[in-house]
């Protein structure tokens, strides 16, 4: 299944590509060089399809699991201080988002949206210490009787284009989708102190599936 966001983005890699072919054609017959150009469109548009694949997941809804909202790898577990919404300590989990993992964003509890927004910035690599502050980014807060986590999503030195769905207001559904970032980066989780981690450094997660933390 074909991620929405990658609809224009397709259409617009299809339309260049079939351009080229056809307009080396009209100068050339030789298969020398019509064959390996044909191959070579045919692995870029390959490429380009994978970044918007969007598999179905089956998330089992549980008010105490906090739910990997991006598919990728645990680079960061810290205890930070959140400057932007909670003005204070929190465990820090953060998931890296390379190429050719699934870019879609999932709720990771369910709850009401209490803060949303959207930050421009620069376009640093996904790792480096201010990115989280620094870079292109959003900030989105899920209020429940439990708790409230706050995750960001990233661009890093590739994405140039983030998607939020989730507004103030909204109810979010754990596990449903509520952004996209296109080709890569990280998401940031800030979880209360007294969260349990059920991750590690280098663990591989699954967006709506893989359950990050439990609070209590």
């Amino acid at each position: 299944m074909i991620h929405r966001e990658g609809y224009k983005m397709l259409l617009i890699t299809t339309i260049v590509l079939v351009l080229l072919n056809l307009l080396v054609q009209w100068f050339t017959t030789n298969t020398l060089i019509l064959t390996p150009l044909l191959i070579i469109s045919l692995l870029f548009f390959i490429t380009i399809l994978q970044f918007f694949r969007n598999p179905f997941r089956k998330t089992d809804l549980n008010e105490m699991h906090v739910i990997a909202p991006a598919d990728g790898k645990v680079v960061v577990i810290e205890e930070v201080e959140e400057p932007e919404y909670f003005k204070g300590m929190r465990r820090q989990v953060s998931i890296f988002m390379s190429p050719i993992n699934v870019h879609v964003n999932r709720n990771p509890i369910s709850g009401i949206v209490k803060y949303a927004k959207y930050h421009p910035g620069k376009y640093l690599v996904a790792w480096h210490p201010k990115s989280s502050t620094e870079n292109e980014r959003t900030s989105i807060v899920i209020a429940n009787s439990r708790a409230e986590v706050l995750f960001r999503q990233v661009a890093g030195a590739l994405a140039k284009r983030i998607v939020m769905y989730s507004k103030v207001g909204d109810q979010a559904i754990q596990g449903h989708e509520m952004g996209f970032i296109k080709f890569g980066s990280r998401i940031d989780l800030y979880l209360p102190l007294d969260a349990k981690i059920e991750v590690k450094i280098n663990d591989k997660t699954r967006a709506g599936e893989t359950v990050v933390a439990t609070l209590v």
